[in-house]
């Protein structure tokens, strides 16, 4: 029986038992419960180490989709695990903590985006994936930032689009294609506060170190990269060159999975405006911790829900991406 003190807290708040191997037993609550566990890159690397999968928000729901689990377990923000939900509508999904919000997903209400698409008619609605399932209900296809410049480009070139939430990712996706989108005002908290004149710093102390950067910070940072990319490309691109330094401007957990995969080279997060800090975090991904996952998975709550019709109108919007990105 779940306490209504847990319930308001939005995750489980009961201390773990003294001298539980959270570890282990996490796990044997997987086998138990036929459970899976799915991590995105940002969160805490003893999470990604324990998770079943770990990678970008919708790669993760898609392949919570192909398991055969009973109960889905999103490490990582709320509008994942709506996703998850979406695209595993008979699965039991849960996420440790509800108040792992986003704040690019919030930073576009579906009431006030519903009111920006109506005074803009004849426009197709690209929203993209880092929303919640209400705005996904309202777009005609959702794209991530790896497949965003495809999927506009596979549009004939006077088609009129509205692109949300994120006015970065919109700005740099016109700037390459000449397109004109609308753009809706919205961003993420971690990717706009990195600091060009102190990325430009750690450049002129490593000056062998290529900078790479996701499509969501702003246009001066985006300007000085050697590769922008997805979280997965940037990844990926650091496994595949040839370089031992790196500059890293996305959410500091991917370094994690980068150092994993290529120990002999270094790797240097990006840091923000604010000078006291030498990486850049999101500080709802880090809500995730092992003992919330422990308790999330014995308590089997907190647990998503995502209305039936908005569902069936947002998953309309992935399938149209996944068509166009083929």
């Amino acid at each position: 029986m779940i306490d209504n003190k847990w319930k308001e807290a939005g995750y489980v708040t009961e201390p773990v038992p003294k001298d539980t191997d959270i570890k282990a037993e996490i796990r044997r609550m997987c086998k138990e419960k036929n459970a899976v566990i799915m991590a995105h890159y940002y969160t805490d690397g003893e999470i990604q180490d324990i998770a079943d999968f770990v990678g970008d928000s919708l790669a993760l729901a898609q392949q919570a989709a192909k398991t055969d689990a009973d109960i889905v377990v999103m490490c990582g923000v709320h509008f994942m695990g709506e996703t998850n939900k979406i695209l595993c509508p008979d699965r039991k999904v849960l996420v440790p903590d509800l108040n792992a919000t986003c704040s690019l997903a919030e930073s576009c209400p579906a009431k006030e985006f519903g009111e920006f698409v109506k005074v803009h008619p004849g426009h197709t609605v690209i929203s993209y994936v880092n929303t919640t399932a209400a705005i996904k209900a309202l777009t005609d296809v959702v794209v991530t930032s790896g497949n965003a410049m495809q999927i506009v480009n596979s549009l004939p070139k006077d088609e009129k689009i509205i692109f949300g939430p994120d006015r970065n990712l919109g700005n740099y996706i016109n700037s390459v294609t000449g397109r004109n989108m609308v753009l809706w005002d919205g961003a993420c908290h971690v990717h706009e506060k990195f600091s060009l004149e102190r990325i430009l710093d750690l450049k002129a102390s490593h000056p062998d170190a290529k900078i790479l950067v996701h499509p969501e910070c702003k246009g001066p940072v985006v300007k000085v990269a050697d590769k922008v990319g997805s979280t997965a490309a940037l990844l990926r691109f650091s496994q595949e060159d040839d370089a031992k330094e790196y500059i890293v401007a996305t959410e500091s957990g991917i370094l994690h999975k980068m150092q994993q995969a290529c120990p002999e080279k270094t790797f240097i997060p990006a840091p923000p405006d604010d000078s006291t800090c030498a990486c850049n975090e999101c500080n709802y991904m880090k809500l995730i911790t092992m003992e919330k996952l422990y308790n999330c998975l014995r308590y089997e709550w907190p647990e998503i829900e995502v209305d039936k019709e908005v569902a069936e109108k947002a998953v309309k919007s992935i399938n149209r991406m996944l068509s166009l990105s083929k």
